[in-house]
């Protein structure tokens, strides 16, 4: 019987290990100088974690070349953002108002509703951005009559 109980008591010990060593080998960590932003234009990304065409988490970087605007649009799914570097002007609504934009400046964090329209502008130079999500994503632009 007391061998019985150690052996359970080791398996037990034992099956933290185990799943400590499967989380080690299939964790994601990106180094700074590994991160490489792609893509055409103004706006270049970066996936760090998971595929946001796809079903299940996801994050990336979003880098917003000085000046460049994202028209009114929005998302299907909720959202996280943070300013990782450079101020982002934001504003809410169907329309491009630049009297509604709001200066965000590194560091802030915010949440974007399912569907809720919004528009971004880097307005005074480059912006780094970290969105992070329950994919699939997608960006639908607003249309206007």
């Amino acid at each position: 019987m007391l061998f019985r109980g150690m052996a359970l008591a080791l398996g037990l010990f034992s099956l933290p290990l185990a799943v400590n060593a499967q989380g080690i080998e299939s964790r994601v960590m990106r180094l700074p100088q590994d991160i490489q932003f792609t893509g055409p234009g103004m706006n270049q990304t970066t996936v760090l974690y998971g595929d946001p065409s796809k079903a299940g988490l996801y994050v990336y970087r979003t880098r917003l070349s000085a000046g460049s605007k994202n028209l009114p649009h929005w998302h299907p799914e909720e959202r996280t953002v943070t300013i990782l570097s450079g101020t982002l002007y934001y504003s809410v609504g169907e329309q491009w108002d630049e009297g509604k934009f709001v200066a965000h400046p590194p560091g802030t964090f915010f949440n974007e509703p399912p569907k809720m329209p919004h528009a971004a502008w880097a307005k005074d130079g480059e912006v780094i951005l970290q969105v992070t999500g329950i994919g699939p994503t997608g960006s639908t632009p607003v249309h206007r009559p």
